[in-house]
């Protein structure tokens, strides 16, 4: 399997296919040209909304008790992948940061 690849395992009896796909098209998008390997949807159940990386964890839905905002997973993933790459804009703080 090439790497790095990206799982994001979704509940389907929640219907929360459209976020992870919309999430997946983020990402493909910032991490271009080949950076993602690969963004797997995987159906889940059970209320299970997590990301992994090449297998480790990135965000859980339950550990952290709540859902990600792009931001914080593009930023994850860049930490984990291309530490010294800016992000633009998701590289500055939010309105709600600043204050």
């Amino acid at each position: 399997m090439p790497s790095p690849r990206l799982e994001i395992h979704y509940c389907t009896q929640c219907r929360w296919l459209l976020r992870a796909g919309w999430m997946a098209q983020e990402l493909l998008t910032t991490f271009s040209d080949g950076e993602l390997a690969e963004v797997a949807l995987i159906p889940a159940r059970g209320g299970l909304f997590r990301i992994l990386l090449d297998g480790e964890q990135l965000w859980d839905r339950k550990e952290e008790d709540g859902f990600p905002d792009i931001k914080t997973i593009k930023q994850r993933v860049r930490d984990r992948l291309f530490p010294d790459r800016p992000l633009g804009h998701s590289d500055r703080p939010g309105k709600a940061e600043a204050d």
